[in-house]
């Protein structure tokens, strides 16, 4: 079972499957779903994502929080690690929240947290995040807890029928802020 994280605004809870409805409500949203690698019409099809949850918590290669407001209790968005490699102290880190609690810090807040955990309970020492070209909010979060832009990948993905290049990001735990 993982733990819960805490930060000062934040709890960061293990997704359950009685979240699917939640799940289903950002996987689905149109102002998420654009830079997302994911998306879902129903709420039946985001079972796929829930089996993915669990089977990276079983395999011990990954691990998804949803973040909870501990002044409403209300989720805003989920945050979590895959591509865990222990051989490579290594892992890949992704988020997203709903559009209504954008532009206030949440995951700013709240990926030290998770960063602190990877470093400490997984003894990871590069954490990597890949965000599409385009998405500048996203570019300017990880830069700001202290991700480097190491490159882009050009025309490395397919999405919508046509190609999507992706923005390497890093953080090791020798950088300044590597935590």
């Amino acid at each position: 079972m993982p733990p819960i994280l805490t930060t000062d605004r934040f709890t960061l809870q293990r997704i359950e499957p009685a979240d699917q409805p939640f799940i289903f409500e950002g996987l689905s949203h149109p102002q998420v779903i654009p830079y997302y690698g994911v998306r879902y019409d129903s709420l039946e099809a985001t079972k796929a994502q829930m089996d993915f949850y669990e089977t990276l918590e079983r395999e011990g290669t990954g691990q998804w929080w949803k973040i909870i407001s501990k002044q409403s209790q209300e989720a805003l968005g989920v945050i979590g690690y895959y591509y865990y490699q222990a051989k490579h102290k290594k892992a890949e880190v992704g988020f997203w929240l709903l559009p209504r609690f954008w532009k206030q810090g949440v995951v700013t807040e709240a990926m030290p947290a998770v960063i602190r955990y990877l470093r400490r309970e997984k003894d990871v020492h590069r954490v990597e995040a890949m965000v599409e070209e385009g998405n500048t909010a996203s570019h300017r979060l990880l830069e700001r807890v202290g991700f480097l832009h190491e490159g882009t990948m050009r025309d490395c993905e397919i999405k919508d029928s046509h190609f999507i290049s992706l923005r390497i990001y890093s953080l090791l735990s020798t950088d300044p802020k590597g935590l």
